[in-house]
């Protein structure tokens, strides 16, 4: 069994310095933490794997497609492979637990 505490991965987030952390991969499944600050861009491009977020906390949009919405706390966002998309006016801190299936870059 692998099991995690949020606040474990947000500190090992943090302290990576990098917006994202995986911090599980197994071939059908991948997750992560990804963590954007209040007015900050997200660099992200499509992906050729399905993926969910969950929102912990903070507030922004999210686009996909040609779709806005707005995400906050308990907010979940499906995006299907190869599908643009982005967060983009950040107005609190954004850290989302990210869930791939299958893994992350397990389709290139």
């Amino acid at each position: 069994m692998q099991a995690f505490e949020l606040a474990d991965l947000i500190s090992k987030q943090t302290n990576s310095s990098k917006l994202y952390l995986e911090f599980l991969k197994v071939p059908d499944l991948s997750m992560g933490m990804y963590v954007l600050p209040a007015g900050g861009t997200d660099p992200q491009s499509p992906h050729t794997e399905d993926e969910v977020y969950y929102v912990v906390n903070g507030k922004a949009q999210i686009k996909v497609a040609d779709e806005d919405r707005a995400v906050q706390a308990g907010s979940v966002v499906y995006v299907a492979k190869n599908v643009e998309h982005r967060f983009h006016s950040i107005e609190e801190q954004l850290a989302v637990l990210v869930f791939f299936a299958p893994a992350e870059y397990s389709n290139k």
